[in-house]
């Protein structure tokens, strides 16, 4: 991988901010890598219809070329160059969702190479509500490859600082826009099948869907991963979002789950190893040993979302061996939270009655 200088801009909400977003728009036009942020993650763009430009972003991130790459567009006149047909139901849910936090899979147009779209027949698509991401991608042409912008396999970024840690002197450019929102990548529902079928968890969830379009499936390799199957949709095959440390999930009641991580947790810090904790407001205050840290509130499961890739990269800051979490498996957002969570821990769980 050759090394690149790259450039980081600061945007000031305040100010005129065109000549970063000009800046932006010509590395991306002229086939270059510029992460920027979503209400979701900071992503690492580069032009969707451009294959060589497509294949840059796998090589900086170090990321099989089988993992699809969601193309970002800004407007419904935009997706209907990329698909080859808008069946209805995604019609219903783009406009109650889009823009937002939710990624549609439709079977692609001959535009989209493969390149973009890991050899598939498929696209998936999304719509970001983020105004300093619509801004990059309509100035880099309107049609901007996005996955997450960090290394294959580590936490998604949720900071800039995030980015530059893991792709300074691999990309060319990185927008500041300071932290995002949400902190878990989009809801991915495919409508090429029917009933259409949720591929990865977001915050735009099951329910909220079938509020619109009646029934939605989710795919089964979710709750059990199954490596045989060709991913269709981003990050659905490999471990992702992991730490450097081991880490495992407790589920089961509270009180049992606290006393349980107290216990392995002791354990380890005696034999001489690092350990990180990870608690809700509710528990910190009953943790006894290792570098404990809050991810939020369990009255508000969005702080948990928005705070759980940051201190799964704090722990790696720290070097900690070992990460003990407790389970976040409720309605909402949950479901996403916990599929991030499984997958970093490459789906260790313990689960106490």
């Amino acid at each position: 991988m050759r090394h690149m200088e790259t450039i980081i801009k600061k945007i000031d909400k305040n100010h005129e901010n065109t000549d970063i977003i000009g800046e932006a728009g010509r590395i991306l036009k002229e086939g270059g890598l510029v992460a920027f942020p979503t209400e979701t993650v900071y992503g690492l763009g580069a032009d969707a219809l451009n294959e060589d430009a497509a294949k840059k972003i796998y090589a900086a991130k170090g990321r099989p070329s089988d993992n699809p790459l969601i193309i970002h567009i800004t407007n419904m006149k935009a997706l209907e160059k990329i698909v080859s047909e808008i069946p209805e139901k995604a019609k219903k849910v783009a406009e109650k969702y889009w823009p937002g936090p939710l990624t549609m899979i439709f079977n692609k147009s001959d535009i989209v190479p493969y390149g973009t779209t890991g050899g598939l027949d498929t696209v998936a698509v999304r719509m970001p509500v983020h105004e300093i991401a619509r801004e990059v991608i309509d100035a880099g042409g309107g049609y901007i490859a996005a996955p997450s912008a960090n290394t294959s396999g580590r936490p998604s970024p949720t900071k800039a600082e995030h980015v530059a840690e893991d792709l300074t002197g691999r990309i060319d450019m990185i927008v500041d826009g300071g932290p995002v929102q949400i902190g878990v990548e989009s809801t991915i529902l495919d409508v090429t099948v029917e009933p259409p079928m949720i591929l990865r968890p977001g915050a735009i969830t099951k329910e909220m869907m079938e509020d619109v379009i009646g029934e939605v499936t989710v795919d089964k390799t979710l709750i059990k991963p199954d490596s045989k199957t060709v991913p269709k949709a981003p990050g659905m095959k490999y471990r992702h979002y992991a730490p450097k440390a081991d880490l495992t999930i407790i589920e089961g009641p509270m009180e049992k789950v606290v006393e349980e991580i107290n216990r392995r947790a002791k354990e380890k810090t005696d034999a001489g190893y690092k350990v990180g904790v990870i608690g809700t407001e509710e528990t910190v205050d009953s943790y006894l040993s290792g570098d404990v840290k809050c991810i939020g509130t369990r009255a508000d499961e969005t702080t948990i979302a928005a705070n759980l890739f940051g201190i799964l990269r704090e722990f790696d800051d720290d070097a900690v061996d070992f990460i003990y979490s407790e389970s976040f498996d409720t309605a909402g957002i949950g479901s996403a939270i916990m599929n991030r969570l499984l997958k970093a821990a490459g789906h260790h769980i313990e689960t106490l009655v």
